[in-house]
């Protein structure tokens, strides 16, 4: 690597397959960065030539991953690896340039660096955010050091091109905005896709993101630069300390409820953000943002009340079908195939539980549960609407109560076969509707649905478009019985 011309052959010799390829040029980065024997000019300049090789192998791999047909779950979680491993490896290599000897770089290379170094930590977390965690304080501490680096030496503002293919202009001030209001945003309670929509509305309304030294009118949050920690939102005044900076989105917030309103009214999302096949779910994206950047904060629906107690775990359309299928049973913990979470809080919406043991990789936001009280022989179900891996073996999840009590029912669909799905009475009675799940893709949208319940024939009547998740879809309706 020493060698320009051999290092032009090594990176024009990289293997075709994607993941490959970015695992040899993450060890290049490791020992580009920390081998002996290189000038740092020359050293800065060729680990800019191997990020700049690594990036469209990380779009194309990113987006695959990210696809709506999801890849197996061993191929997601060696994606998922060398995706993050990647980043992990640039921003420690950037990071290392800085540290080794800044007056050897002239100011555009060390802006440069510094810049690649804050890009790397923030796709470092966000791809931690997209398991759910646990987020590594360790990449909290680079990106505020790095930040306060930047800052220390004025060039914190400076507008660069990150890359050389192209997206626009960028600056430190920017990228640390964007990884600090992408956190702020509650990525635990979204999807893979969801999490890329949200990363690239706040990329493109991060120039108006506001930073400062203490708090004002506006700055909804707070970071501490000598501190690996990940941003707080205000509640009281924070200390006062030299490297306390607050923030908050600015006149974001009004330009995001104007895509909000525009997207409502086209049903399409603007042209920088790209085109998506569900607009209905695009929009609960930008709506979870403005939620977040209001100056009140979100309130629970429902009062929580603590409590410890255990409940039996059946996940997936297929798994929780059977489990209501069986009910009237009470579930051995010991003995029957399903997992045993603990409750820790219980609202009139839902559950707060933890996950003890995180064997499977099938926990994620939007995954259907059943779930059985300890001695109990009723099912309720409900849908994973928030994940934090607490742990590598212990995660905390908010679960939303579907239905107290769910049915399985064979429907018919005009011009289709029957189909087994699950009717979920509303959790909140006297709402007037129910609730449907269904074989993802089975449900013809807009169709009236019919059922022999307890004898009698009922129709189902949609009301708004389904809810998709991984294995299923979700539709409300409004129930109607048919006269005999």
């Amino acid at each position: 690597m020493a060698n320009p011309k051999e290092a032009r052959r090594i990176l024009e010799a990289l293997p075709t397959e994607d993941v490959k390829a970015l695992e040899e040029l993450a060890h290049w980065l490791e020992s580009v960065s920390a081998v002996d024997g290189f000038k740092l000019p020359e050293r800065a300049a060729l680990l800019c030539t191997i990020d700049e090789a690594a990036q469209p192998r990380l779009r194309k791999l990113a987006r695959d991953y990210c696809a709506a047909a999801r890849p197996s779950r061993y191929q997601e979680n060696r994606m998922w690896t060398q995706l993050h491993e990647y980043w992990r490896q640039a921003s420690l290599a950037f990071g290392r340039a800085l540290d080794a000897a800044p007056k050897a770089l002239e100011p555009k290379s060390l802006a440069l660096a510094a810049t690649r170094a804050l890009r790397a930590a923030a796709q470092q977390l966000k791809w931690q955010h997209l398991r759910y965690g646990p987020v590594d304080p360790a990449a909290w501490g680079i990106l505020n050091k790095v930040y306060a680096y930047c800052e220390a030496r004025g060039m914190a503002d400076g507008k660069l091109a990150l890359y050389p293919s192209g997206g626009g202009e960028t600056s430190p001030r920017q990228e640390f905005l964007k990884a600090l209001m992408f956190s702020a945003s509650s990525p635990d309670s979204l999807l893979a896709p969801e999490v890329e929509l949200a990363e690239r509305v706040i990329a493109e309304l991060a120039p108006s993101f506001l930073l400062a030294n203490a708090p004002a009118a506006g700055l909804l949050y707070w970071t501490d630069l000598a501190r690996a920690m990940a941003p707080l939102r205000i509640v009281r005044p924070p200390e006062a300390t030299a490297g306390l900076r607050c923030f908050g989105p600015g006149n974001a917030l009004v330009s995001l409820q104007s895509m909000i309103q525009r997207t409502e009214g086209t049903r399409e999302l603007p042209q920088s953000l790209g085109t998506t096949q569900d607009p209905e779910g695009a929009l609960e994206v930008l709506r979870h943002l403005a939620t977040l950047w209001s100056p009140e904060p979100p309130e629970r629906k429902h009062a929580r009340h603590s409590v410890k107690s255990r409940l039996a775990i059946a996940h997936g359309l297929a798994g929780v079908l059977q489990a209501v299928a069986d009910a009237g049973t009470s579930l051995d913990f010991d003995q029957r195939a399903t997992e045993s979470w603990v409750v820790e809080n219980v609202s009139a919406g839902g559950f707060g539980a933890i996950v003890p043991q995180v064997k499977t990789d099938w926990l994620r936001v939007g995954t259907l549960l059943a779930m059985q009280p300890d001695g109990g022989t009723n099912w309720i179900v409900g849908a994973i609407r928030r994940v934090n891996r607490t742990s590598a073996q212990e995660a905390r999840v908010g679960i939303e109560t579907l239905s107290r009590a769910p049915k399985a029912v064979k429907f018919r669909i005009r011009g289709l076969n029957e189909e087994t799905g699950l009717l979920l009475p509303a959790a909140m009675l006297g709402s007037g509707e129910v609730a449907v799940a269904l074989r993802a893709g089975v449900y013809p949208p807009g169709q009236n649905l019919e059922a022999t319940v307890n004898g009698r024939e009922h129709v189902y009547l949609p009301q708004g478009g389904p809810e998709r998740a991984e294995d299923y879809e979700l539709i409300r309706f409004r129930e109607m019985l048919r006269e005999s």
